[in-house]
C-alpha cells in the first residue's frame, strides 16, 4: 500500500515480475496502450461505476468534510518511459474523483488486482484508504510517539530488540489516539480496552487527585488524562492530543506503575 512517492517504473515492475500485490497512488499521468491520451484524460472518458463516500479528515487548517466521489475502473496496460527499457505493464486501474470539481479530492490508483467488477474497485480504494493507518504507526514508531529513529545502540541485535519491543508501543499507543480522539465513540469504550485496571486507577489518582471510581472510566478519559500528564492543556481547543505528548503521557504513567509494583513487592 504506497503512496505517490512509489509510481516509478522500476518499483511497479520488480512487484509485477515477483508477483507481489500492490496498491500505488499514482503520481503522473503516464502514457497507456490502451489510449493515445495519457492515463488521467483517459480514466475521465471512464464510465462511472457508482460512488463512494469519502471521509477527509480534519488536518491544519482544513475542516473534516465527507466527499461524494465517482469510482471507475479499467484494466490498462502501461508504457515504459522513452528512456528506458522494458515491455509495458499489465495494471488494473482504479479512479476515485470528487463529484462537481476539478479541483477536489482524486485517487489514480495502480493496483496488481484483479479489478472487473465494481465491488471490486470498491475494495482497492477501502484497502487505500487504510493507509493512513500506516502512515500514522510510522508517526508513532518513528519520529512523534516512540522516537525509534533515535536509538543509539552498540550491536545490531540490540538496535532490532528494541526496535520490536518500541513497535508494539507504538501500536498501543496508535489505537489509543486513534480511539480516543473521537469522543463520541471513545466514550462508550471503557479504557481497559487499553490500559490494565491498576493503571487506569493510578492515572485517576495522579489526575483526579481523588479515589478512582467503581465504574471504568471511558476511553475519551484515559486519550486525554494521559496527554495532560504530559503537560497538554488543549490550547487550540481542538481536544486532540498530539503524539508526543501522548507518548510522553504513556510513558510518565509507565514509570509511575514500576514505582507503584516496586513499593508493593518491599511491602511483601
Amino acid at each position: 500500500m504506497c503512496d505517490r512517492e512509489a509510481d516509478i517504473i522500476e518499483y511497479l515492475r520488480y512487484k509485477t515480475a515477483e508477483q507481489q500485490r500492490f496498491i500505488v497512488r499514482s503520481m503522473q499521468s503516464r502514457c497507456i496502450e490502451q489510449s493515445d491520451d495519457k492515463l488521467y484524460r483517459f480514466s475521465s472518458g471512464l464510465k462511472s461505476a457508482g460512488e463512494r463516500i469519502v471521509h477527509v479528515p480534519q488536518k491544519g487548517g482544513r475542516k473534516a468534510r465527507e466527499v461524494v466521489c465517482d469510482i471507475r475502473f479499467a484494466p490498462i496496460s502501461v508504457k515504459t518511459p522513452a528512456n528506458k527499457r522494458g515491455d509495458s505493464l499489465a495494471l488494473h486501474y482504479v479512479g476515485c474523483q470528487e463529484q462537481g470539481t476539478n479541483s477536489g479530492l482524486c485517487w489514480h490508483l495502480l493496483t496488481s488486482e484483479p479489478v472487473t467488477s465494481a465491488e471490486q474497485a470498491q475494495q482497492v480504494l477501502e484497502h487505500y484508504e487504510r493507509r493512513w493507518l500506516i502512515e500514522d504507526f510510522h508517526k508513532s514508531w518513528k519520529t512523534g510517539g516512540t522516537q525509534v529513529e533515535d536509538l543509539r545502540m552498540q550491536s545490531k541485535a540490540n538496535l532490532e530488540r528494541m526496535i520490536v519491543v518500541l513497535a508494539f508501543i507504538a501500536v498501543r499507543i496508535q489505537q489509543l489516539r486513534y480511539l480516543g480522539r473521537n469522543a463520541d465513540e471513545a466514550k462508550k469504550i471503557p479504557c481497559e480496552r487499553i490500559l490494565s485496571s491498576i493503571a487506569w486507577k493510578v492515572l485517576w489518582l495522579k489526575t483526579e487527585k481523588s479515589k478512582p471510581p467503581s465504574n471504568i472510566p471511558n476511553l475519551h478519559w484515559a486519550y486525554q488524562r494521559l496527554g495532560k500528564l504530559a503537560g497538554w492543556n488543549d490550547s487550540k481547543r481542538t481536544g486532540i492530543v498530539g503524539w508526543e505528548r501522548l507518548w510522553e503521557g504513556w510513558f510518565k504513567l509507565q514509570t509511575i506503575l514500576e514505582g507503584y509494583e516496586l513499593a508493593l513487592s518491599l511491602e511483601k
